[in-house]
C-alpha cells in the first residue's frame, strides 16, 4: 500500500511517481534520459548496469527489475553478464574499466567520501576517463536518490517479471522522458 494517495492509472514504480508530481518528475526524468541514454563513450547498456548494480545494493526490487532488463537488453553478453555482475562484479567477465567504475558506483552508495584516490585511480589505469568517473558517481548518486524515492513511499510494484521486460522495452524505444508523462 502506497505512503500517499495516488490514482490506479499512474504507472507503478518510480514513473508512476514521476507522473504523480509532473513538475519534479519531468526533471527527474530529464537527469536519467541524460545518464543513461545520451550520447556517451560507455554503453547504454554498461550505465544501465551501473545503475543496476546500484539498485541491487539499495535493495529496491523495482529499479532492480527493471533496469536489469533495460542492461541486459543493450549490453554485450546479455542477461547472463548483468547476473553474473550482480552476482560477483570481481569475477564476472566484463571489462576491468566497467568493473572499476561499478566500485566507484557501489562506493558511493556508502557515501561520497567512501569514493577514494585509490578507486579513481585504478579506474584511470583500466582506461576510464574523468568524464566515465563523473558519470558513474552521478549515475550512483542518482539511483539512491531514485531508489529511495520508490521504496519510500512504498510505490506499487509489479510481482509478475515479465512485466518489467515490458516496461524496459518501452524505455529502450521511448526514453525516460515519457515516464514522466505517461506517454
Amino acid at each position: 500500500m502506497p505512503h500517499i494517495a495516488m490514482s490506479p492509472e499512474l504507472a507503478p514504480g518510480t514513473p508512476g511517481l514521476f507522473q504523480y508530481r509532473p513538475e519534479t518528475g519531468r526533471p527527474l526524468g530529464e537527469l536519467a534520459e541524460t545518464l543513461l541514454r545520451s550520447p556517451h563513450s560507455l554503453g547504454r547498456g554498461e550505465r544501465e548496469l551501473i545503475a543496476t548494480y546500484v539498485s541491487v545494493l539499495n535493495h529496491c526490487k523495482f529499479c532492480t527489475s527493471t533496469h536489469s532488463e533495460v542492461s541486459a537488453a543493450q549490453i554485450e553478453g546479455g542477461r547472463s553478464l548483468v547476473d553474473k555482475v550482480i552476482a560477483d562484479v570481481d569475477s564476472a567477465p566484463a571489462s576491468p574499466k566497467l568493473r572499476a567504475l561499478i566500485k566507484i558506483a557501489a562506493a558511493t552508495v556508502e557515501g561520497g567520501h567512501a569514493v577514494t584516490a585509490e578507486l579513481v585511480e585504478a579506474a584511470r589505469q583500466a582506461g576510464a576517463t574523468d568524464t566515465e568517473i563523473h558519470d558513474s558517481v552521478l549515475i550512483s548518486a542518482a539511483f539512491c536518490m531514485f531508489n529511495r524515492y520508490c521504496d519510500g513511499l512504498a510505490a506499487i510494484v509489479p510481482d509478475d517479471p515479465a512485466a518489467y521486460a515490458g516496461m524496459a522495452q518501452m524505455i529502450i524505444n521511448d526514453g525516460y522522458r515519457m515516464c514522466a508523462t505517461g506517454h
